[in-house]
C-alpha cells in the first residue's frame, strides 16, 4: 500500500500519530469532557427537571447570548431543527426557492425540503469553502428580478425567499458581503453556523451577521451535548416567535393547554442543556487547543508541500475540522485508503448536493469551485489533544 502513496502523505499520517501521541485508532473528532459535565448532569437528575423545562435550558440560552453577542438565543433539540425553524421564521413556504451551496452537509438541504421549498445551488469560494458572493451576485443578475413583494427567479417564476450559506468546517464565509447582496434583492440571509461555534468575522461571531443563525451541538462538534441546536437573532419579533413556535406554540397559563397555532416540539431537554453548559464553560480552552493543532498541521504542510486550508483573512476560525487539498481525486482516494487502513480516520468532503437523488433536479449555477474542492479535500483528525 505504501508504494502507491507519495512519501509526504505517508509522513502526514505519521505526523498525525505523533501529534496525538497514539499508536491506536485516531478518530476524526471525538468529544472532549473535562469539566463539570457529570456534576451538572447529576444535578439535573436530582432536580427531576430532565425534559424540556429547567434551569439549564435557561442558562444555556443566556450563555449563548453572551458568547455570540446575539440579543436572542433559542435552544433546540438539534441543529437541523434550528435550521428548519430559521427557515420558517424567514417565511419560507411551499414552492419557494432557497439559495444555498452545493458543498454542505445534507441537513442544510433537508431542512429546506421540510418546508416544501426548492434549493438553488450556487458555487462556493475556494478560500472560504462557503457561498461565493461573486457567484451569488452573478446568478441574481442573470436570473432574478426584484418585485414589490420580494425577489423572483425569472427562470422558474418562483419566489427566492432565503439564502443559506454555510461556515464550512468552522471557516467563516463572506457573510458581510452576502448580507449586502441579499438585502439589495430582498432575500433573508440565514447563516448555517452548525460547525462554527467560536468562529469570528472581525469581532462578530458567526451566525449573528445575517438575519438568523443556526448552530449544532451534535456529538462530533466543537462543543457537544449529544444532540442539540440553537437559533440566534437580533430581531425581537423573530426571537420571541422562535421561542413560541419551538415550544409547541403553547400560551402561558398555570394549567390550561392552549396553543394558538401549529407549533413544533423542538425543545432542548434540560439534560442536554446541562451537558452543553459544562461544555461552553470550557470553550476558550477547547478553541485554543484546536487552533494550536491547526497551526501544527499548517507548519507541517508548509514544510512538505501539502496545501493546508487556513482561515480566511480577517476571520478567526474554530478549526472544527482541519483540511488539506491534494493534487487530484486519485491522490485523494489513495490517501483516504492508506490513512484509514493505518487506523487514522480521514474523510473526504460531502458528496455535492446536486449529485444526490433528492436534489438532482435543482437549478444550479456553474459549480466549478465546488467540484474542484470535492475532488481534492480531505479532513484530518481534529479532536482536542490530550
Amino acid at each position: 500500500m505504501t508504494s502507491t502513496i507519495d512519501p509526504k502523505l505517508q509522513g502526514l499520517v505519521a505526523f498525525v500519530r505523533q501529534l496525538y501521541g497514539s499508536d491506536g485508532f485516531i478518530p476524526l473528532h471525538a468529544p472532549h469532557f473535562a469539566g463539570n459535565e457529570k456534576k451538572y448532569l447529576l444535578d439535573c437528575i436530582d432536580s427531576t427537571f430532565v425534559s424540556s423545562v429547567g434551569a439549564y435550558v435557561d442558562r444555556f440560552e443566556a450563555m449563548m447570548r453572551e458568547l455570540t453577542g446575539a440579543r436572542y438565543a433559542i435552544a433546540t433539540v438539534n441543529g437541523t431543527a434550528a435550521l428548519h425553524m430559521a427557515l420558517i421564521l424567514a417565511g419560507v413556504a411551499d414552492g419557494d426557492e432557497v439559495i444555498t451551496q452545493p458543498l454542505t452537509f445534507v441537513a442544510t438541504c433537508n431542512a429546506i425540503s421540510y418546508q416544501r421549498a426548492l434549493p438553488v445551488f450556487i458555487d462556493v469560494d475556494r478560500a472560504t469553502l462557503g457561498l461565493s458572493t461573486a457567484a451569488l451576485s452573478e446568478f441574481l443578475s442573470e436570473h432574478a428580478e426584484r418585485r414589490d413583494d420580494g425577489c423572483y427567479n425569472r427562470s422558474s417564476g418562483r419566489r427566492i425567499r432565503a439564502c443559506v450559506p454555510m461556515h464550512t468546517f468552522g471557516l467563516p464565509c463572506e457573510a458581510d458581503a452576502l448580507l449586502r447582496v441579499c438585502d439589495e434583492w430582498g432575500i433573508v440571509l440565514i447563516e448555517d453556523a452548525a460547525e462554527s461555534l467560536g468562529s469570528y468575522i472581525g469581532d462578530r461571531h458567526t451566525g449573528t451577521i445575517g438575519h438568523l443563525g443556526a448552530f449544532s451541538f451534535n456529538g462530533n462538534k466543537t462543543v457537544t451535548c449529544g444532540g442539540g441546536g440553537c437559533i440566534v437573532t437580533n430581531d425581537e419579533g423573530l426571537g420571541r416567535l422562535a421561542k413560541h413556535l419551538t415550544t409547541t406554540a403553547k400560551q402561558p397559563h398555570p394549567w390550561a393547554f392552549s396553543h394558538d397555532t401549529v407549533g413544533y416540539n423542538y425543545r432542548m431537554p434540560n439534560l442536554n442543556a446541562a451537558l452543553a453548559c459544562a461544555q461552553l464553560e470550557q470553550l476558550d480552552d477547547i478553541i485554543a487547543s484546536k487552533r494550536d493543532t491547526a497551526a501544527r498541521y499548517a507548519d507541517f504542510c508548509v514544510g512538505h508541500d501539502v496545501a493546508f486550508v487556513g482561515e480566511p483573512a480577517g476571520t478567526r476560525s474554530n478549526y472544527w475540522l482541519n483540511a488539506v487539498l491534494l493534487q487530484d481525486e486519485a491522490e485523494r482516494d489513495a490517501f483516504l485508503a492508506y490513512s484509514n487502513g493505518a487506523g487514522v480516520m480521514t474523510r473526504p468532503v460531502w458528496q455535492l448536493m446536486p449529485t444526490l437523488p433528492a436534489f438532482s433536479q435543482a437549478q444550479c449555477g456553474p459549480l466549478s469551485h465546488a467540484e474542484w474542492l470535492a475532488a481534492r479535500l480531505v479532513n484530518l483528525p481534529s479532536s482536542v489533544r490530550p
